[in-house]
């Protein structure tokens, strides 16, 4: 029998608003103290306002702070926390800072290092899915040098993706179209990956043009139960970098549903996953699907999950980690639609460059069904040294119509000022015909929403047609929902002991 494993405070292995959510959910799971880990940017950052304590780490650069394995264990044995959360980036996908951390006697608050490490590997994860009958986007195998990939590239067909084996992100990835592309995108690759992860080993996969990007929600307790929480629809993306999220997917149908949601739990059985993950795939116009990879972390788009099924997945985390079992549930409700823009400090007028600056005025959107998870406030000083994303604006509706147009209306509420911000590119994108109307896939962005003329331009009166074909169409739609349970709105959990 597992053990209930007692939490009383926890450790944030990361900054900005990813903290801040996390030491939210400690607090409302009853008193859970605190520590804050920051570098000399981040000094007067919202995360060390909001815990409990907060320690200082080193210098600016993430390798000297935020990626300093010792000084993490040290800081976390000095502060007396007994367990650690790495929410996403920086270490949360790490075998080796897992494993410190229960060497040091700490509770992990994730999946086994095991875990993480057969999943973190891009190419042992495809041979792991094709055993477990998962289905993989056709490529090359583990191992071939540069003259190895040319052969296969030619059996596979153009295009297709270079790809970093040890990392993600975008990192390490090119698009060959031909053959004459291919030697100098593996030069590149190897570098980049080199670079970006400490291994420059790359491979090959199909480019399927046109595809969707869509991930599965996954939970796992510590006494093999395994269950999904539905989709999320992934494909607004620029150089694969994710811009727009939303739950449910406008492309899905029950069948696919079912198809993928049980792949899903497939490939976490694969590796005996524990705690929350995330399995991506891309699917083609066909509905065919294929594993792309699987996120040993809590994911960026989280929230989106969160609105739909009313469970607190970073509240889950920490209970899994203490040793809860799953109570008898098969499936979970979908309710009504979630919508999510990352809003990060770049200028969309000039090629999305990052931008840097003090915050001088942030008025925050509120109102119904609008929740902001943010870092920033008037005042706060946005560095070179870490991620641009300042703030996650996300919008709950009873249809995709609602949770939109709640969106466009959050959207022109939201005041950034003091350095530019995307948030003029996601209004264009609420303005799209095409966007509203579900016809959508990783390409969009690069191809259609920059390249032509697609916004209604303020004619509110079309965009309004099209909307109100959405909730109708929703209302129709409302039956594409999971296993149903009773009717609640709180966690599929319960304690296999008492408290």
């Amino acid at each position: 029998m597992i053990e209930t494993t007692q939490i009383r405070k926890v450790l944030i292995a990361n900054r900005g608003e990813i903290a801040v959510r996390i030491i939210r959910a400690c607090r409302e799971l009853g008193g859970i103290r605190t520590v804050a880990v920051y570098s000399d940017a981040d000094r007067e950052a919202l995360h060390v306002r909001y815990a409990d304590e907060a320690y200082h780490i080193g210098p600016p650069a993430p390798r000297e702070s935020y990626l300093n394995i010792p000084r993490l264990i040290e800081v976390a044995k000095r502060s007396g926390a007994d367990a650690v959360h790495p929410g996403y980036g920086f270490l949360s996908e790490r075998a080796e800072f897992a494993r410190a951390v229960i060497e040091a006697g700490l509770t992990w608050i994730g999946p086994s290092p095991e875990a993480i490490a057969k999943m973190g590997d891009k190419l042992a994860a495809r041979e792991l899915m094709e055993a477990a009958g998962v289905p993989i986007v056709p490529g090359t195998p583990p191992g071939l040098n540069d003259g190895a990939l040319l052969h296969e590239a030619r059996r596979i067909g153009f295009p297709l993706m270079v790809k970093a084996a040890a990392g993600g992100g975008g990192k390490g990835m090119r698009v060959v179209h031909d053959e004459s592309q291919l030697e100098s995108a593996l030069a590149s690759a190897h570098r980049e990956a080199e670079a970006a992860f400490g291994d420059g080993t790359v491979y090959l996969e199909k480019l399927l043009e046109g595809a969707r990007h869509i991930e599965f929600q996954i939970l796992a307790d510590m006494h093999g139960n395994t269950i999904h929480l539905g989709e999320r629809e992934c494909s607004i993306q620029r150089r694969h970098q994710k811009l727009f999220e939303e739950a449910p997917s406008p492309f899905m149908d029950p069948d696919l549903r079912e198809r993928m949601g049980a792949a899903a739990i497939a490939a976490a059985r694969a590796v005996n996953y524990v705690n929350a993950g995330t399995v991506e795939f891309l699917v083609d116009a066909n509905k065919n699907f294929y594993f792309l990879e699987m996120n040993t972390r809590l994911q960026v788009e989280h929230p989106v999950t969160e609105l739909v099924t009313g469970v607190d997945l970073v509240k889950e985390q920490i209970r899994i980690a203490r040793g809860r079992r799953m109570g008898p549930v098969d499936g979970v409700t979908i309710s009504g639609w979630a919508a999510e823009c990352r809003i990060n400090a770049e200028d969309p007028y000039n090629n999305f460059l990052p931008s840097i600056g003090r915050v001088t005025v942030h008025v925050a959107p509120t109102g119904p069904g609008v929740r902001l998870d943010s870092g920033i406030y008037a005042g706060y000083e946005v560095t070179p040294y870490y991620d641009s994303m300042l703030a996650k604006l996300i919008t709950w509706g009873e249809t995709r119509g609602e949770a939109l147009l709640r969106m466009r209306r959050a959207l022109s509420e939201y005041k950034i000022m003091g350095l530019k911000t995307n948030l003029p590119f996601h209004q264009k994108l609420l303005d799209s015909t095409n966007f509203l109307a579900g016809r959508y896939n990783t390409q969009f962005v690069e191809q259609v929403l920059n390249l032509q003329e697609d916004s209604t331009g303020g004619e509110l009166a079309e965009v309004a047609a099209i909307v109100a074909t959405l909730v109708e169409h929703q209302q129709r739609q409302n039956a594409l929902q999971f296993v149903q349970l009773p009717n609640r709105r709180y966690s599929p959990w319960k304690w296999s002991v008492r408290r």
